[in-house]
């Protein structure tokens, strides 16, 4: 196969619309935001059991791994805040 005739093949593929139906795109972004905020919430309170049980910890005199428990959640959380952002950069 020469080079034209691999050109105009190429050519020849269709290329579908990139875009979601307007009814699709309303429930998905409902179901998205919804995982969002599930996904902040669930940081926030991930942060405050952390920080209570170090307190809890303090007091009573243990000493324990809560730091790297306390960058797990962090991890977490800045995974759920930048999730949007990075696949539209990777997809565009």
């Amino acid at each position: 196969m020469n080079k034209a005739s691999l050109y105009q093949f190429l050519a020849q593929v269709p290329d579908p619309q990139k875009k979601a139906p307007p009814e699709l795109k309303t429930k998905v972004d409902v179901v998205l935001g919804i995982a969002a905020w599930a996904g902040t919430a669930a940081g926030v309170a991930g942060v405050l059991i952390t920080g209570t049980m170090m307190a809890i910890s303090l007091k009573r005199g243990e000493s324990s791994e809560h730091m790297s428990r306390l960058g797990m959640v962090l991890g977490g959380c800045v995974l759920v805040a930048t999730a949007g952002p990075l696949v539209k950069f990777v997809f565009t």
